[in-house]
């Protein structure tokens, strides 16, 4: 009984590092797919004309690999219902990610349409509340591992993404918001500071989002390498 008892537990285990490393490595491609939209929509005309659509293709795989990573991690501890609802959270979100993902081509080849603007606007508020729960279902994971030192770390790190991440919202909602003023009736001052945030434009943004990404892949890394170590130990 108790070998049949570890056996299902290393299963897990085993799930649960393949899982980490392809969330991690999603993660990483959902970062170059980033940079490669705002290089090519802040390009030259004729630069942006000559893209392939070829060049979007890429922009399709991070939606259905987070969600077949997120699902793996299901697997661990899967009579815990806050971890799989957090897990839930996360898959419907990288469902949507997943679904939305091909306006990115439409919308770079009618940029002038409002469901295409609409679309990637939605795309973009998706991958960033999704990048929030993965930094949760992080939070879970490491509230239920027995190394404190990593408990920790992983608590501080995630706290620190999630703040980032929902005041870069909160500002995003701030700018939408105010631009539905006209400018007569803004002070000068806040007319001023719209006219900064727009010439900083999407590279700000990218900025501001791959920093908790980067930490989040860190964190990720970490976790796995703290499973796998404890993983090979226990098979020995």
């Amino acid at each position: 009984m108790h070998e049949i008892a570890k056996a299902e537990l290393l299963r897990a285990l085993g799930a649960l590092v393949r899982g980490l490393s392809i969330v991690f490595w999603s993660l990483a491609l959902t970062g170059l797919v980033c940079l490669g939209v705002v290089f090519i929509e802040t390009t030259e005309t004729f630069w942006r004309e000559t893209v392939s659509p070829l060049s979007f293709a890429p922009a399709l795989l991070p939606g259905p690999l987070l969600w077949f990573g997120l699902h793996r991690l299901g697997i661990f501890q899967a009579q815990e219902r806050i971890w799989q609802r957090a897990l839930n959270r996360a898959e419907i979100l990288a469902v949507l990610d997943a679904g939305l993902a091909p306006f990115l081509f439409w919308w770079h080849r009618f940029p002038l349409v409002p469901l295409y603007t609409a679309c990637v606007g939605l795309l973009f508020l998706c991958n960033l509340f999704l990048l929030i729960e993965i930094n949760r279902v992080l939070q879970r994971l490491s509230a239920m591992l027995p190394d404190e030192n990593l408990r920790g770390e992983t608590k501080l790190f995630t706290n620190f993404n999630i703040s980032v991440l929902l005041a870069f919202l909160g500002v995003l909602t701030t700018y939408y918001v105010l631009t539905l003023f006209p400018i007569s009736k803004l002070p000068v001052w806040l007319d001023r500071w719209l006219q900064d945030a727009h010439a900083a434009g999407v590279w700000l943004a990218l900025f501001l989002m791959l920093v908790p990404l980067s930490m989040t892949m860190a964190l990720l890394w970490k976790v796995k390498e703290v499973i796998f170590a404890s993983l090979t130990n226990a098979e020995r």
